[in-house]
């Protein structure tokens, strides 16, 4: 059933829940370390991290399955600087070399079908120059963050910029085999609740680490937390930050 949401209420949801943290300071600082790259944003959402890198003088590719992010990321300040796709890492060109790539926010996890997960890596791997790098974050399964997705915990209310008042919370399935099955829920204006349900990929660190190598990459370190933790330590985080060997 389609949502009572316009496609630009949604996207203003997304932006008003998820404001700019200390993930986005880790990432962008990560691209920063090599000035005026070419950068891929896989993954990029409606362009929070995207437009952030563009507007720190690199040269930016911001690539999302979901079209109607891509329009809003398209319609923010800033945006006639960067390259925006519609489309998953197939869609990233064949004749682009990229110094840097990022998939932010998590969305590795939403990658959740190993056979997509792996030519993903790989489409990464094909479109980096030797010695380029790729920096991620998916949640360590062994915090159990899903443990905390209830509605009494994630409960929110946003008032979105066209003066729309939405009540959101998101409750989740235990953990089978790697994959969590979350539901978000939402009531716009006092409207009819709506559902949307996703499911993420909880990988370990070993199976990041296979996976990288496996895709060509050499794994350089992997943190537990947004301060350069070891794993077990810091946000219950996997930010793995691995390179394309010269």
């Amino acid at each position: 059933m389609p949502s009572p949401m316009t496609a630009a209420q949604l996207s203003a949801l997304y932006d008003a829940g998820n404001q700019w943290a200390e993930d986005d300071d880790f990432f962008l600082a990560f691209v920063n370390e090599r000035p005026n790259s070419r950068v891929l944003d896989l993954g990029c959402g409606t362009g929070r991290m995207t437009l952030a890198v563009a507007a720190d003088g690199h040269s930016v590719v911001g690539i999302d399955p979901n079209p109607d992010s891509i329009a809003a990321a398209g319609r923010k300040p800033g945006a006639e600087s960067v390259t925006w796709i519609n489309g998953t890492s197939a869609a990233i060109p064949h004749d682009a070399m990229f110094d840097v790539a990022i998939m932010t926010a998590h969305v590795a996890q939403a990658i959740n079908d190993d056979g997509d997960w792996s030519r993903t890596l790989a489409d990464i791997h094909r479109a980096l120059v030797p010695g380029g790098s790729l920096v991620f974050d998916s949640r360590d399964p062994a915090a159990r963050a899903w443990e905390h997705w209830t509605p009494a915990k994630t409960r929110r209310v946003h008032t979105l910029p066209d003066g729309s008042m939405v009540e959101s919370w998101v409750e989740s399935a235990a953990e089978f085999d790697g994959l969590v099955t979350l539901t978000e829920r939402r009531v716009c204006n006092g409207s009819t609740e709506e559902t949307e349900i996703s499911v993420l990929a909880f990988r370990t660190e070993v199976q990041l680490r296979h996976d990288l190598t496996s895709a060509g990459f050499t794994v350089d370190r992997i943190h537990g937390g947004w301060a350069y933790e070891d794993v077990g330590h810091g946000n219950g985080e996997l930010i793995a930050i691995s390179h394309k060997p010269a």
